[in-house]
Parts: C-alpha cells; structure tokens; sequence
C-alpha cells in the first residue's frame, strides 16, 4: 500500500486537527474522524489504527458523523453479537414486561439444570 501505515496515521492526525462539526456530540479529542472517501481509499490502514492504538474513529460524511469503528477483543464482540441478536433483545424485553407485571420468574435451581443439562457443569467437573 503507498505510503503505508505513516500514510493512514497523516489522514487520522489531520482528521483530529479539524474542528468539531456534531451538532448534537460532544466532541472528544481523544476520538479521530476519518472521512467516508479517506477510509475508502485506506480501509486497511484506518482498520489497522483502530485495533493496534484501541482508539475509536469517527466515520464521517460531510462533516456528520454516520458510523463508529470500533476495537474489540473476543469478549466485546461476543457481547455485542448477543446484546443486538434479535431473539436475545425480545427475550429480555419479555422478561422485563413480566417483570413489570409482577410475575414470577423461573427459580434459580430450575436454571441452574437446565443450563447443565446444555453446557454441561458450572462446577467445570465432567
């Protein structure tokens, strides 16, 4: 790639130079932008950034910001994929609405086998 990581480390410096332009965001100097057309033409590089500093980089389009990359290790994904999997979100909504209404829930001995009899041991024994 021309120019290499120096290349996307120029683009996201640049990026922090600009002023803010989020109206509704406070505006952390922390945090890079990259524009959609910079991260287009160094999509590697900008990618690379993030997971090797840890720093979250704005996605911007005219000046808005439209997207967040973000770095993650395998626990932070897990818990992403399972806070925004579709089945997990309705469950937790049906249990917060029983909830609500005052119902019972299931008794921790009831869980506690039921989650054995799929995993297997909390204890970690055979």
């Amino acid at each position: 790639m021309p120019g290499g990581l120096d290349a996307v480390r120029a683009v996201v410096k640049r990026a922090d130079r600009r002023p803010p332009t989020f109206d509704n965001l406070s505006y952390n100097e922390a945090v890079a932008t990259v524009s959609i057309r910079e991260l287009g033409r160094q999509v590697s590089g900008v990618v690379n950034e993030v997971r090797t500093t840890g720093r979250p980089t704005f996605v911007t389009h005219r000046g808005t910001p439209v997207a967040v990359l973000l770095p993650l290790d395998a626990g932070q994904l897990e818990d992403y994929v399972l806070a925004n999997a579709p089945e997990y979100v309705a469950s937790m909504r049906d249990a917060d609405k029983a909830i609500e209404r005052g119902e019972p829930g299931v008794p921790l001995a009831d869980a506690i086998a039921e989650y054995e009899a799929e995993h297997g041991p909390l204890d970690g024994s055979s």
